[in-house]
């Protein structure tokens, strides 16, 4: 099953399972968006749109999704904002070198089949000295985690992988740095990201 479909069965549960138990985290990492300024944001792998109320009003965004269910249930919650959908791949994105500010990365950079393709993505689309807010799940260096990784190959052809190591995708990146990392939920499983491309990047 593709992600695409995968996601198109998900959408009607997705807020079921998700938005609750993630709230809190989802919060602490949209505070780190700033309640003032004129920024372009993009809200990479937006879903079902649970980011969307709590952004400041004060910026334009894009959200962005490889299913088109997700952004229809994700277009009445941004009602306050200036927002366009665009369905897309965040492997893939169809939008110019150096277009946004700021990047949102909520839950995606571990569900795609590729997360190095996602970064570099990220990479190319934000503007030298942007940043990107990432929420997700991630295993460390070394870290042994043989359920998860036991579960990887059917977890991943359901909704998300679960054996993704961040820094291991970031190593083809140079252009993007961990700037702040916090545990989340989960014993760390779930962490808070902050990543900053270089100003002297292209």
């Amino acid at each position: 099953m593709t992600l695409r479909a995968s996601y198109r069965l998900i959408a009607p549960l997705y807020d079921l399972f998700v938005a609750r138990a993630l709230s809190r985290p989802r919060a602490r990492s949209l505070a780190r968006v700033p309640r003032d300024g004129n920024l372009e944001v993009l809200v990479a792998g937006a879903g079902t749109g649970l980011d969307l109320p709590l952004l400041p009003r004060a910026h334009r965004y894009v959200a962005l999704d490889l299913s088109r269910a997700m952004l229809s249930r994700a277009r009445p919650r941004a009602a306050a904002l200036e927002m366009t959908f665009v369905e897309g791949d965040v492997q893939r994105m169809p939008f110019a070198g150096a277009a946004f500010d700021l990047v949102v990365l909520h839950l995606i950079v571990a569900v795609v089949p590729r997360p190095e393709s996602c970064l570099a993505e990220i990479a190319r689309v934000l503007r030298p000295g942007g940043r990107a807010l990432v929420f997700d799940k991630f295993l460390r260096r070394g870290e042994r985690a043989w359920l998860r990784r036991a579960l990887n190959p059917l977890a991943r052809r359901i909704a998300t992988r679960t054996d993704v190591v961040l820094e291991d995708a970031l190593a083809s990146v140079p252009a993007l740095t961990v700037t702040d990392d916090q545990p989340a939920l989960a014993g760390g499983w779930f962490r808070l990201i902050e990543l900053e491309k270089e100003a002297s990047r292209g």
